[in-house]
């Protein structure tokens, strides 16, 4: 070091030591986390964390086993009351039997509806929306054609993507919206719309109208071959995409939802590079696609490993339930997966599918079909509600008349539930009544909850289901 480095030195490291001085002199004082305040009756902060209901778990066995769970799915789909089996789907449908499926959905509304701009349907509105039904055009004997979803997309009661509400005020409900579809779903492709853009389709649990650039159209043996190619990717998180893809958009940040499953490949079946990218640090997955032309392809495609997927289905335990709920807690409410959510069922179903277990649509679907045992409440069973409500096991299903809740845990004597609900009714302390909102994947008590100022949730339960 030269004499003048050897002087310049000491005093640039005094002028550092005394500047980092001052910061720390005038430096404020450390935050602190604002109080957590709600208006969700009976809730601390720490029951919004899942290891926090994990700790009170008394044992996390497994539940079923894969082989088990293959069994009760296909007790459910042999029933053939809400789910449908496209493993033996007929060929060939009777246009009765297509006429059927087509009413359930594309009908009339019973009590008023209300457009966007407040305007009542008239008689007009719905001869339109017949007409873009065309089921004069449906024949004698129906071919059916097969199809993948590409990407998420809503399944409507007709074909279109008019919103229409109940009430004018409540915009967060679009009663023509039904469900909702993921990639890699199998469709039975039965009808299509009069402007050519829709598809009336089947899907495991529901029928009803999509738009055709969401879907793929390809032979049923590929497309089967494909859905039982093992091994597999699921995807464990709320929602993952796949990776930015500059070469084909159609792969390209693909959103999957919960339980969506994909064929895995690897390097020695595609190479060292896929779309550009190494794969060796992501997860290579064979991802449905749509041509030019409509038909159905499959295209290598990337996934991260830091993405929240698994090779499989997870086992089925307690613990992992419970995990897999809170991982949607505070997603916006989504009816029928408007939103680019879910609601009460939506929620449930793909929970529960990450373990491979597969529900009917609908929450009257689940709490009345005979999926799964079933305890039904009739009026004036007051005590056998609240009984059964001190025999619960973590992850049973709770319904009441268009909801369903999933059991968390008791906390002194007081179970409480993770649910994706819209409102928020209870009495307070000095039995005013509170109306409030959710509108998203919530963690309460149950028992303080009310539909209405006459009818609370304990006494609205009809049916508690184990899956076992």
């Amino acid at each position: 070091m030269t004499t003048t480095a050897a002087i310049v030195a000491p005093i640039l490291f005094g002028l550092a030591l005394g500047a980092w001085a001052s910061r720390a002199e005038v430096s404020p004082p450390a935050s602190v986390a604002p109080a957590f305040v709600t208006d969700v009756p009976g809730i601390r902060e720490e029951m919004l964390d899942p290891e926090y209901w994990i700790g009170r778990l008394r044992d996390d066995e497994i539940r079923m086993t894969a082989a088990e769970i293959g069994t009760f799915n296909a007790k459910n789909f042999a029933r053939g009351e809400y789910l449908h089996d496209l493993d033996q789907f007929p060929q060939r449908l009777k246009r009765t039997r297509v006429l059927a499926l087509l009413d359930t959905v594309s009908r009339p509304a019973s009590t008023p509806r209300f457009h966007t701009d407040d305007s009542p349907l008239t008689p007009r509105d719905y001869a339109a929306l017949e007409a873009s039904t065309q089921r004069a055009r449906i024949p004698a004997e129906v071919r059916v054609r097969w199809g993948m979803v590409v990407r998420r997309a809503n399944m409507r009661s007709f074909p279109t993507q008019m919103r229409i509400y109940k009430n004018p005020q409540d915009t967060d409900l679009d009663r023509l919206q039904e469900t909702g579809v993921f990639p890699g779903q199998r469709l039975a492709l039965l009808h299509e719309s009069a402007d050519g853009n829709w598809w009336f389709a089947v899907n495991y649990h529901y029928a009803a109208w999509l738009p055709k650039s969401a879907v793929a159209v390809g032979d049923r043996d590929v497309i089967d071959r494909w859905s039982q190619r093992e091994p597999r990717l699921l995807v464990t998180g709320a929602q993952v995409q796949t990776n930015f893809n500059p070469d084909d958009p159609r792969t390209s940040q693909v959103a999957l939802d919960m339980g969506v499953s994909l064929p895995l490949l690897s390097a020695a079946d595609v190479g060292y590079q896929v779309n550009g990218q190494n794969p060796y640090a992501s997860y290579i997955v064979s991802l449905p696609a749509r041509a030019a032309d409509g038909s159905l392809e499959f295209v290598p495609t990337l996934i991260a490993r830091s993405r929240d997927v698994h090779r499989g289905a997870l086992a089925y335990r307690d613990s992992a339930l419970l995990r897999q709920a809170f991982k949607f807690l505070g997603e916006r409410y989504g009816w029928g997966h408007d939103y680019n959510g879910r609601d009460c069922t939506g929620f449930i179903g793909e929970v529960y599918k990450s373990f491979g277990i597969l529900m009917p649509r609908n929450s009257g679907q689940q709490g009345r079909g005979g999926f799964a045992p079933t305890r039904f409440f009739g009026e004036g069973d007051e005590k056998r509600r609240r009984d059964a409500l001190g025999s619960l096991q973590v992850g049973d299903l709770i319904y009441i008349p268009g909801h369903v809740m999933m059991y968390i845990g008791d906390v002194s004597g007081e179970p409480y539930v993770i649910h994706d609900v819209t409102g928020l009714r209870y009495y307070d302390s000095e039995k005013n009544f509170y109306s409030g909102t959710l509108s998203g994947v919530s963690v309460t008590p149950l028992k303080p909850l009310w539909l209405s100022r006459d009818k609370s949730f304990v006494d609205s339960i009809y049916a508690i289901k184990t899956i076992l």
